[in-house]
């Protein structure tokens, strides 16, 4: 077993305070998933993807579509 593949962790979210979102860069296109606070609006950055292909992976995870992700910029 390698030290370097692991298993993905599930991504825990309260869909009852939390939004899933993207933040994307204007200037040279870097993606940021993570979850947007319902009370205070507040953006928590999670991780960042490359394209759409890091974007469909995030979905898979916490169970939304893409088209269910607000996007930041």
């Amino acid at each position: 077993m390698s030290l370097f593949h692991r298993k993905p962790r599930p991504i825990d979210y309260d869909p009852a305070l939390q939004q899933p979102a993207v933040r994307r860069s204007i200037c040279n296109g870097e993606m940021t998933v993570g979850f947007i606070d319902m009370k205070t609006g507040k953006f928590t950055d999670l991780m960042m993807v490359d394209g759409e292909k890091g974007l469909a992976e995030f979905c898979r995870a916490i169970g939304v579509q893409p088209e269910d992700i607000q996007t930041i910029y």
